[in-house]
Order: C-alpha cells, then sequence, then structure tokens
C-alpha cells in the first residue's frame, strides 16, 4: 500500500467535505426530490448478509477479476460524475491518471473536463469507456464513438435513465447549478433517444455498447437482443426518478433475464469491500463507484482516489478471506442470505463512525 494519511474510508469521505463547499458537497451527496432511491441503494445492499465457509485454506487471496477480456485489479469501475473538476481542478485527467496507477476502469462522462483526448493522454495505458449524454443527433453520436475509438476506449456507454433531468432539491435550494448545465445545449434530445437509435448504434458501429440505466428485466433481455455488450444497472445513484428500488434489489431480475449472456455491471450506494464482494456473489461482473470517486478527487485528488481503491482492495481480501473463498470466483448466491439492515439506510450508512451529521 501507498504512504497516506488515511487509514480508512470514513477518513477520506471526511476530508472531502472539508475540502468542499455546501454547494459541491450537496451535489456529490444528494439525490432526487425525496432522495428516498438514494437511501433504498444502500438499503438493499444492507439487507443481505454472508454466509461465510470455513476450514478452507485462504493463506492467498487474489482480488483481481476480468472485464471485458482485460484483467483488472479489483471488479471497480470508476463510473462517471459530470463536472469532475468542480471537485479536484484536473477533472477527468486526474481520474483516469489514478485510474491507471492502481488498474481499474474509468468510465469518462461526456460532461467532465478536460474532454475526451485529453483524458485519454493523461495516463494513456489506463483502460476507459465513454459515457456520453446524448445532446445531438445521430452525427453528434457517430463522431463521439469516432473520437473515442481514435483515443483508445475500449468501451462506449450511452445513459438511457435522464430523459428528464430531475429535481435535486438540495441543489435547488441553495440555489447551485452545475457548471456543464450553465453551457449545456441540446438538452432535449436525450429524450429522444429510443431502441432505434441502439440498432443504428449496433449496425453501424463496433466499438462496445453499454446501456448505463438499466433498471428492469424487460429493459435487459431488449438490450440483449438488439445487441448490446454490457448492461450496466444503475439508478444514477438516486438521483434521476424518485422511489425507484435500490440497484441490488433489481440485481437478481436482470441478471436472470440476460442470462450470462452479457456482462452485468451495477452501481448505486456502493462505498465498501463488502459491497463490492455481495455484488460479485450475487452474479455482477463490476461496480461501479462515483461518489467514492468524487471523495477520493475532492480529499486528495489523484492520490486520494488510488488510496480509496487500495483499501477497497483490502476490504475485499479481508473479506473473501472470511468468507473462505480465494477469489471473487468462488463467491456464489449461496454465499449471501437476506437479513434486516441494523441501522437507517442513507447515504453515509457504510461510514458509522462519521455519525448522522454526514
Amino acid at each position: 500500500m501507498s504512504e497516506s494519511p488515511f487509514q480508512t474510508l470514513h477518513e477520506v469521505v471526511k476530508a472531502a467535505k472539508a475540502n468542499l463547499n455546501k454547494d459541491l458537497w450537496d451535489y456529490l451527496i444528494g439525490g432526487t426530490e425525496t432522495e428516498t432511491t438514494l437511501r433504498r441503494n444502500r438499503m438493499a445492499i444492507e439487507s443481505l448478509a454472508f454466509r461465510p465457509r470455513v476450514l478452507n485454506d485462504v493463506t492467498e487471496v487474489d482480488c483481481a477479476y476480468s472485464l471485458f477480456g482485460r484483467k483488472v485489479r479489483l471488479p471497480v469501475i470508476l463510473a462517471p460524475i459530470g463536472s469532475l473538476e468542480s471537485l479536484e481542478a484536473g477533472g477527468g485527467a486526474t481520474a483516469m491518471r489514478a485510474a491507471a496507477e492502481f488498474g481499474v476502469p474509468l468510465m469518462l462522462s461526456s460532461q467532465c473536463k478536460p474532454g475526451l483526448e485529453a483524458t485519454a493522454a493523461a495516463a494513456p495505458q489506463g483502460l476507459r469507456i465513454f459515457q456520453l449524454y446524448v445532446r445531438g443527433g445521430p452525427e453528434f453520436e457517430d463522431d463521439a464513438v469516432r473520437r473515442a475509438k481514435d483515443n483508445g476506449f475500449m468501451a462506449f456507454a450511452v445513459t438511457v435513465d435522464s430523459a428528464h433531468y430531475s429535481r435535486r432539491e438540495r441543489d435547488i435550494a441553495n440555489r447551485y447549478v452545475k457548471p456543464w448545465r450553465k453551457e449545456a445545449t441540446g438538452l432535449n434530445y436525450q429524450a429522444g433517444y429510443s431502441w432505434a437509435r441502439v440498432r443504428r448504434f449496433k449496425d453501424k458501429h463496433d466499438i462496445p455498447l453499454i446501456l448505463k440505466g438499466i433498471q428492469t428485466a424487460e429493459d435487459a433481455a431488449t438490450a440483449v437482443t438488439f445487441g448490446v455488450n454490457a448492461i450496466y444497472v444503475s439508478n444514477h445513484g438516486g438521483r434521476q426518478i424518485d422511489h425507484g428500488q435500490g440497484t441490488m434489489d433489481i440485481l437478481p431480475e436482470v441478471l436472470d433475464a440476460v442470462g450470462g449472456r452479457v456482462p452485468v455491471i451495477v452501481d448505486g450506494g456502493f462505498y465498501r469491500g463488502a459491497d463490492i464482494v455481495k455484488a460479485i456473489a450475487m452474479g455482477a461482473t463490476a461496480v461501479g463507484m462515483g461518489r467514492m470517486l468524487g471523495y477520493g478527487m475532492a480529499a486528495a485528488g489523484q492520490a486520494g482516489v488510488v488510496r480509496i481503491l487500495e483499501l477497497l482492495e483490502e476490504e475485499v481480501r479481508i473479506c473473501l478471506g472470511l468468507m473462505g473463498c480465494t477469489s471473487l470466483s468462488q463467491v456464489t448466491r449461496a454465499h449471501i442470505t437476506r437479513a434486516q439492515p441494523v441501522r437507517r439506510s442513507h447515504v453515509h450508512s457504510a461510514f458509522p463512525l462519521l455519525g448522522e451529521g454526514y
């Protein structure tokens, strides 16, 4: 592990809050309207308990995994966050360097500076996926695909849960407007994105396509029939539709509908190593972590993100060993069961040492 002043994940979160003003902190941690979906994300994870097995030799534990045929150090994707540069001046470039240093992919938001090309150039050897918010017609999408391929992005994700921008009441109450929204054009194009555009994408482009924002078995099954290469189960971290399900409650029906035909990624409230193990045990291929990326960036830039990943890796390693497993490939649904949460679920219930004030 690298030398770092942070010995626990909650210390990174605490430092991030200290470094951000109220507008940015509320933007990072908030959800939409009543924040019910945000809370349900944590509740769904906290409603699962482990069934550990014993008396296996777990002297050596491997946390590595495979994604799109690439070996990654941990089954984590640094999830896309718009306006990352508001949390740390380097924005996507800083996140890319951190991802490459540790050995996990970055999914870069199209609403993040310094942009696609500069982010790729920041760490040419790093694994990266481009995520698009649709701000134009087919030619707009084609141009983004061309640029992504030219700059070594291994896959292309289209966000599909943002047909309308939600009412994020923390931001409204603060009268805070994200920088990218002040400059945004073509916002109505997202509302018109349809399955016909997905078919067009697959007919025209050969880069792997991920649909980010799938929340039902029906849409997952349809996506597979359209040739989508990976399903990304997400409710935008509780920031789009209110009163949605927690993503770990959605994940089983999506996995059953997909039937192993394509990888399934999940995000939404994942903050600890145990959370990652639960998702992999359920059958997910990888876990997206957005707020954790934001906390690391705000706390200490590149070093903060790397430190978060190091601590998560240590938590995963210990969790696997105590489960009687030597690799993530050994955990299955037989290792988890339903259980009552032991505390009130909220955005930071994964960090009880922070107290209720967070």
